[in-house]
């Protein structure tokens, strides 16, 4: 893949950041429109990993609202947040990137920076 940018543009077609890496901890991509089987699986644990967050969020809040709570307990939840946040993360760059193309191709696309969203 040589999409040195990391924008997804591969010319004509457009390159799409997977939710799962190489087993090299490399990012993987997808090539085309977004219907093929590759894009539909991608969706499919890009949907698990988001609920699966969320579930992490309000246990969570139930850990830390109890007030009761061992360094163990702690650890744990700060390790399980992590890996959420981090797939989280990864979820919205590649969601990210594909607006910004899709604005790209219409001319329509988001134009504020970053830092205008807090």
């Amino acid at each position: 893949m040589d999409d040195m940018d990391g924008t997804g543009d591969m010319g004509d077609s457009k390159a799409r950041l997977l939710p799962w890496s190489s087993p090299e901890g490399k990012p993987c991509f997808v090539l085309g429109d977004g219907s093929g089987y590759v894009s539909r699986l991608a969706d499919e644990i890009e949907a698990a990993q988001l609920g699966l967050a969320a579930e992490r969020i309000a246990e969570a809040r139930r850990v830390l609202e109890g007030r009761r709570w061992t360094p163990g307990e702690l650890h744990l939840l700060a390790v399980e947040l992590t890996e959420a946040l981090i797939e989280v993360l990864r979820v919205a760059e590649s969601r990210g990137a594909r607006l910004a193309a899709a604005g790209d191709a219409d001319g329509d696309g988001p134009r504020l920076p970053a830092e205008a969203f807090g």
